[in-house]
């Protein structure tokens, strides 16, 4: 959660949670006079993190297994505001999620996001989906994903 509020405040995102969540943890809002659809535009978050996949995983994707029912929810389309899946790669040892430094505070170590709209399940029970590692979530990313939502298209 400290990840999602450092990004959103970098990108001039609101963040607010639905109670209950209903499988979605976050909203975040940005507004902007050049958003077409509206002022304020919004879109939902769910949040996971893995230890199971390495830091800055080789190829052009990762694997992660969701529950049917979550991808549901993820997957449904058509929607009035988008959601997509934001998964954080975090090191095996909670002892090393975090370095506080004079200058800095590292935060490892990265998250990715996709949009699941239309995915479907695949498995009895759980889907894997495939997380594109060039999708790394941060203030650029989410600015962009904002002004496209904001333009009336999707994340």
């Amino acid at each position: 959660m400290g990840y999602l509020h450092a990004v959103a405040a970098a990108a001039g995102c609101t963040l607010s949670q639905p109670f209950p969540d209903n499988g979605i943890d976050w909203h975040v809002s940005h507004s902007a006079p050049g958003h077409t659809v509206d002022d304020e535009v919004t879109i939902k978050i769910q949040l996971k993190a893995t230890y199971q996949i390495p830091p800055q995983p080789p190829g052009p994707a990762f694997s992660f297994t969701l529950d049917n029912a979550h991808l549901a929810k993820l997957a449904r389309t058509p929607v009035a505001v988008h959601k997509i899946l934001v998964v954080m790669l975090v090191p095996r040892t909670q002892d090393d999620w975090l370095r506080a430094h004079h200058d800095r505070l590292d935060l490892r170590h990265c998250c990715y996001w996709t949009n699941l709209a239309g995915h479907p399940a695949t498995g009895r029970h759980r889907t894997t989906v495939r997380i594109p590692t060039t999708r790394i979530f941060d203030d650029r990313a989410l600015c962009a994903i904002m002004a496209r939502v904001g333009a009336g298209g999707r994340p």
